[in-house]
């Protein structure tokens, strides 16, 4: 789950970026006549209450490694926006470098540029209460030190998680001590079914996830204009220490009011919206509305690049309605644990209802066409958004986008089918892009015409088919560079920094290669305690080779002696499942430890065999039975090819 650390040297050799074609370059000089690039005020309020930061937001791990920098942004100081980027984007990420602690109003604090999210902080009587706390520990931790240091010493007397997504939670080790949590005196909050998503999220698809994550978010990419210049709702992700300690209150129905050290707090529960278990804090004392992660200043994702649950955008629209009918006409700021806060009542209306409107608009709109008999591309090249709702900055397309959100759509209601049985079971990439070559006249031909075509701007379609020559001949270098070449305009053409990211990142692979990190950093142990035994063993599952168990069984009693908790784990028909609160009879093996142990085994701090000899596992029955069924399990690359075929 956390982010592993690149070689210091890993791009020192890499490929340089090539400059902006005509046609992106004519593309962003009709951007910047067609959008409001004179209205100032995003400017004005990023900057509102600012108290102080530390110099160029430098945070390091306890080995001296930077695991935030914003001194890598410094080439966005300059006003006017270079050809290799959209002036859109360019705009939104000199608005994401503004950092440190600033006032929101009376009482309420953000830390805002010390990670992709923020730290709000809430003054009560006596201490103060923290909502959402970052990625990582070390960036958390530095939040919470700029705070101290500019409004003193505070006890923590709350916690709370508004939703499920890792940057907002994981660094609550930075913000808690686990002697703090195990003595009792601080709540901590969560929407219910908070703890069952915030871990199994990542767990079952978590390597996809991840690798998937690198191309969303450029991880990997060198920072520049012709790099990674964004992540939209922030700069980047932070690299450290994930953490996570379990709330000990969960808040189920909206009107719910908790009173914290003298504040009062009313819940808007949110569930299925921007994330599966999430929810809104109204402040009635300090007219002051913390929307999580439901109204940003862009529009946000029905469907990430690194995969997820689709969202629910009907839903979604449907809570900021309910959310300015509760509370837009008595609030006088808005804030979000993305971005900077808006004040002023109708102000804050009309955001909220142009946000509002954007998710329904591209709902039913979506469900219209598809009810013409649209499918997922077409209706993405279609559909546009009014020009009341597209001409504002907090709607534009910069994390999601009006064409990947139509499409994820599409698939809640209908799924990946479009109904035309040629699509229903297509040849898999490698072989299609062999007969793709065959029928245009060959690999030469093919990178003949395509060059014509990247001359003239049509850069989807270069990409596009010189995929299919990857593909067929993926050590074939000319093919590799021009589909590099296309995948890099349409980079700097894209005003999403998703879309950006993901281009270049291929690019950047096609170019020098899937690049191997030094080392995989695997969880943060509070992170992993967090799991149940139960998501243990559905991951067993996912990594179990099924064609490797044909004609096994094993069956495995567990008794865990510190949670008195016992489960029977059994391979049959090359599945693996469990039963909780059960031994079995005929088990071939029974163990018993503690869920310590486990924990320690799957942050590979240790192995199975090194636990028995230290007596950490006591086996009784047949322990090469246990040895078999370990021996069953995969490991995953965590670097698999995206833009190649595997082992490319």
């Amino acid at each position: 789950m956390a982010e592993s650390k690149e070689n210091a040297g890993e791009q020192s050799a890499a490929v340089e970026p090539k400059a902006a074609e005509p046609a992106v370059k004519a593309a962003h000089a009709a951007a910047l006549k067609e959008l409001p690039f004179s209205d100032r005020r995003d400017y004005d309020d990023v900057a509102r209450g600012f108290v102080a930061t530390i110099p160029g937001a430098l945070i390091k791990d306890a080995d001296g490694h930077a695991v935030w920098d914003m001194n890598a942004y410094s080439f966005l100081q300059t006003d006017a926006s270079p050809d290799a980027v959209h002036p859109s984007l360019w705009r939104l990420a000199q608005l994401n470098c503004r950092h440190g602690l600033f006032q929101v109003c009376e009482r309420i604090y953000q830390i805002r540029g010390f990670d992709i999210a923020n730290i709000t902080i809430v003054e009560g009587d006596t201490g103060i209460i923290v909502i959402d706390t970052l990625s990582v520990a070390e960036t958390a931790k530095a939040a919470m030190e700029l705070y101290f240091r500019e409004r003193g010493k505070r006890p923590i007397v709350a916690v709370i998680y508004t939703h499920t997504h890792a940057d907002h939670w994981g660094g609550v080790g930075g913000v808690l001590t686990e002697e703090e949590v195990a003595a009792g005196g601080v709540q901590i909050i969560a929407p219910d079914k908070f703890l069952d998503f915030a871990v199994s999220e990542n767990v079952i698809a978590g390597n996809a996830m991840a690798r998937r994550a690198q191309y969303q978010f450029g991880l990997r990419l060198p920072k520049g204009i012709r790099g990674q210049v964004d992540a939209a709702l922030g700069k980047t992700i932070a690299r450290g220490t994930m953490t996570l300690f379990p709330p000990n209150d969960l808040v189920r129905e909206t009107d719910e009011k908790r009173v914290i050290d003298g504040v009062e707090i009313v819940f808007q529960m949110a569930p299925n919206s921007e994330a599966p278990a999430e929810f809104h804090l109204y402040f009635p004392a300090l007219r002051a509305l913390n929307i999580a992660e439901n109204a940003t200043h862009l529009f946000h994702n029905l469907l990430p690049f690194r995969g997820a649950e689709v969202r629910d955008a009907l839903a979604w629209s449907k809570y900021l309605n309910e959310a300015i009918e509760l509370f837009a006409g008595k609030t006088d700021v808005l804030m979000a644990q993305h971005h900077w806060p808006i004040w002023e009542s109708a102000r804050i209306r009309d955001y909220l209802t142009k946000q509002r409107d954007l998710y329904k608009y591209v709902h039913d709109q979506t469900l219209r066409l598809i009810n013409h008999g649209f499918t997922a591309p077409e209706i993405a090249e279609q559909l546009k958004l009014p020009e009341g709702l597209a001409k504002e900055w907090f709607n534009r397309d910069y994390y999601g986008t009006v064409r990947h959100n139509a499409k994820a759509i599409y698939q809640k209601y209908l799924g990946w089918y479009d109904s035309n049985p040629a699509h229903l079971d297509p040849l898999p990439p490698m072989e299609a892009a062999k007969k793709y070559l065959e029928y245009m006249g060959g690999t030469e031909a093919v990178i003949r015409r395509a060059r014509e075509d990247f001359h003239n701007g049509h850069y989807r379609w270069v990409a596009e088919v010189m995929n299919r020559v990857v593909f067929a001949e993926p050590q074939h270098s000319a093919a590799r560079l021009l589909a590099a070449d296309a995948l890099e305009q349409l980079g700097y053409l894209a005003e999403a920094a998703t879309w950006r990211n993901s281009y270049l990142c291929a690019a950047f692979e096609l170019r020098n290669g899937v690049p191997q990190p030094r080392s995989l950093t695997p969880p943060g142990l509070n992170a992993l305690r967090a799991l149940t035994v139960d998501m243990v063993f559905d991951f067993f599952g996912v990594r179990l080779n099924g064609s490797k168990a044909e004609g096994k069984k094993i069956v495995i009693n567990w008794n865990f002696s510190d949670t008195k908790q016992q489960y029977v784990l059994s391979l049959e028909n090359c599945a693996l499942t469990h039963i909780a609160s059960k031994q079995a009879a005929n088990a071939d093996a029974t163990l018993t430890l503690a869920r310590a142990t486990l924990d320690q085994i799957l942050m590979r701090k240790t192995t199975f065999p090194e636990a028995v000899q230290r007596g950490l596992v006591k086996i009784d029955g047949q322990p090469m039975k246990l040895l078999e069924l370990f021996g069953l399990f995969e490991n995953f690359n965590p670097m698999f090819e995206i833009v190649m075929p595997k082992g490319a």
